[in-house]
């Protein structure tokens, strides 16, 4: 089979064409059943491939028809030995991951900024994490990825670790040197983990960072829907053979999802992985170009900074994708919090995300040199109008403390029996959930490590200059939720 071919999305629409009669689910039976007005505007031909695992149409949970050669197209395409469609999003394929490796008290190596599915899958399987700070890049108040010597430096302390989990690209666009942080992982016997959740493209052009697949990681999760043209929540899970067994990942994989899924977007990762395997590279050089254009134009914006190569060059920052526009907004004196809200209110443009300096731009091949256009205008005019005196301008150092010592597993945590304790009285306790601080977005506390007085002054100092301080119970802080079995530490 070529990658031309779409055997899921062809073989929804053979079936479709064949005007079956349903006494199965969906209930809407080809949206004869659904409200008029959201028919209309969704149409017959979605509605009609909206259908459940019936025997012609293979099932997710234990595939071996059209699913099946959709996959196998998937794992030549993406570099893969295996490749399972997700349902769940990302975020489910990255639970899979861990609890593929982890069991009960497991040790597993993540950066300090993991995403919240990462915890999640900590907690469900019972692991140890083992953190590594990320890289802080002070001017622009973000994360970047974790280091090859950070990581052998974990490995040596635990090498009974079971996997190292990389973030790799970061939400910024950001790599790190992952090749080699593979090697080392590898020359402990240890599998890498590779939140891919902002990368499905780059494997498709020579000009952006490696991939998962070909720095020889052994599982991504990476999200089609995100960058690479499927439709939102549906995502795969890339696997190598070798240190990971394809049928203990397919088997939890399976526990992790709906029995009730989604041929919409099944099919739709299926469409988008041979326009990424026929028209990638020309797609995304398009992509590439626009992005470029875009980021030169805005530097020539007074007060305005789109960052490029410039970034590159550290021990974290290995290579970056070009079609993630990150612009510094500090120089006008406003946060990107508001400059977010001003082009939404002044010029209905959307944009990924904003924190205290920048917002962040994606382009990809649905953009076009017209929208392009209209954020270049919009930001000429945020600067001819919104500039503030310097000193109005927004001033937080980006310091990271030590990270808490671990007292309970997460797991532990999070189902022990808790109480809530005033701010000032905290320190010793062990905290009960999660406490962040923007920038840089890494977690000061996560569930089972016990609060510090630095720390507490480190969140403290944050709230003086104004920063968000998100994740506990209480938004005002002036209290903490612990662990009520154990006593402040004398």
């Amino acid at each position: 089979m070529q990658q031309s071919h779409t055997p899921l999305f062809t073989g929804l629409l053979n079936h479709a064409k064949k005007d079956p009669i349903q006494f199965h689910i969906p209930g809407h039976k080809k949206g004869n059943g659904i409200d008029p007005e959201f028919r209309n505007f969704i149409g017959d031909n979605a509605l009609s491939i909206d259908l459940i695992n019936i025997g012609p149409l293979d099932d997710l949970h234990s595939p071996k028809g059209i699913i099946k050669q959709a996959q196998d197209l998937a794992a030549q395409a993406f570099g893969a030995d295996y490749t399972f469609f997700s349902v769940q999003g990302t975020s489910g394929a990255i639970m899979t991951m861990v609890m593929a490796v982890c069991g009960p008290g497991d040790k597993i190596i993540v950066p300090r900024n993991v995403h919240k599915s990462v915890m999640s899958a900590i907690v469900f399987s019972g692991a140890t994490p083992i953190f590594i700070h990320p890289e802080i890049d002070k001017n622009l108040g973000i994360s970047h990825g974790i280091t090859t010597e950070s990581v052998e430096k974990a490995l040596k302390q635990h090498p009974d670790a079971k996997g190292v989990l990389v973030i790799n690209p970061t939400y910024f666009g950001i790599s790190a040197n992952l090749k080699r942080i593979v090697e080392i992982a590898h020359s402990y016997r240890v599998p890498v983990l590779v939140d891919e959740a902002h990368g499905v493209h780059i494997h498709f052009h020579d000009e952006l960072p490696l991939s998962a697949m070909q720095a020889g990681a052994d599982m991504a999760a990476t999200s089609v829907h995100k960058l690479g043209g499927s439709m939102t929540q549906s995502s795969i899970l890339n696997v190598k053979e070798g240190l990971i067994s394809p049928h203990r990942v397919q088997s939890i994989l399976s526990m992790m999802t709906t029995t009730s899924t989604s041929y919409l977007l099944l099919s739709s990762l299926d469409v988008a992985r041979r326009r990424l395997a026929t028209e990638g590279k020309e797609l995304i050089e398009k992509a590439i170009q626009l992005a470029n254009s875009i980021r030169g134009r805005i530097n020539q914006i007074e007060h305005l900074s789109c960052i490029g190569n410039e970034i590159l060059g550290t021990k974290a920052t290995f290579d970056y994708d070009p079609t993630k526009l990150i612009i510094s907004v500090k120089e006008l004196g406003l946060t990107g919090y508001d400059v977010e809200k001003w082009l939404r209110e002044k010029h209905n443009i959307e944009v990924e995300l904003s924190d205290i300096y920048n917002i962040l731009c994606i382009i990809t091949p649905g953009d076009t040199k017209h929208e392009a256009d209209i954020l270049v205008h919009a930001l000429q005019d945020l600067s001819d109008e919104m500039h503030r005196e310097s000193d109005q301008a927004p001033k937080a150092e980006v310091l990271l403390p030590d990270i808490p010592v671990l007292a309970l597993t997460p797991r532990d945590a999070f189902y022990a029996n808790t109480e809530v304790v005033p701010f000032d009285q905290s320190a010793g306790r062990i905290i009960a959930e999660f406490i962040m601080v923007y920038p840089p977005g890494i977690p000061i506390f996560i569930p089972g490590e016990i609060i510090t007085e630095e720390n507490l002054s480190y969140i403290k100092k944050n709230l003086e200059v104004g920063l968000p301080v998100q994740g506990p119970e209480d938004p005002t802080l002036q209290n903490f939720r612990v662990i009520k079995e154990h006593k402040a530490i004398q």
